[in-house]
């Protein structure tokens, strides 16, 4: 398990999680995981569930609007945001699929060629999560 964070100026922007296959940072769009919704946020720290990179000692990992994301003081630790799922002990929620916003700018943006050229498996994968969306 890894976390890849590059850093920027600014702080945090882009990353992998290698735990649920998928980009993370504030600089990546995304849709809250909570199934029911569809608010777009960012997969940044301000929206993990458990505030910390895979979610910390209590939370999933998976990103949630505010609205989805509870405070909790957990027993002997310091209080922080989870999921309802985390927050009951219960098992994580299914991951959403990354957001259209976030697979166009992948697929098309010219900061990314040099992904694109190098990760030809990865960009057919994108492919085919735009068509199942």
């Amino acid at each position: 398990m890894s976390i890849n964070l590059r850093k920027n100026n600014m702080g945090w922007s882009l990353g992998y999680d290698s735990n649920w296959n998928r980009d993370i940072g504030y600089g990546v769009p995304a849709i809250c995981d909570h199934p029911k919704c569809k608010e777009e946020i960012d997969r940044g720290l301000g929206h993990v569930c458990g505030g910390e990179p895979y979610g910390g000692e209590h939370g999933c990992g998976l990103f949630f609007c505010e609205k989805h994301l509870f405070y909790h003081s957990f027993r002997g630790d310091r209080p922080s945001f989870v999921c309802e799922r985390c927050d009951k002990y219960k098992k994580p929620f299914k991951p959403k699929p990354n957001s259209l916003k976030w697979i166009r700018h992948k697929l098309l943006d010219p900061s990314w060629n040099d992904w694109r050229v190098t990760n030809p498996h990865e960009v057919k994968k994108l492919e085919e999560e735009i068509i199942a969306q």
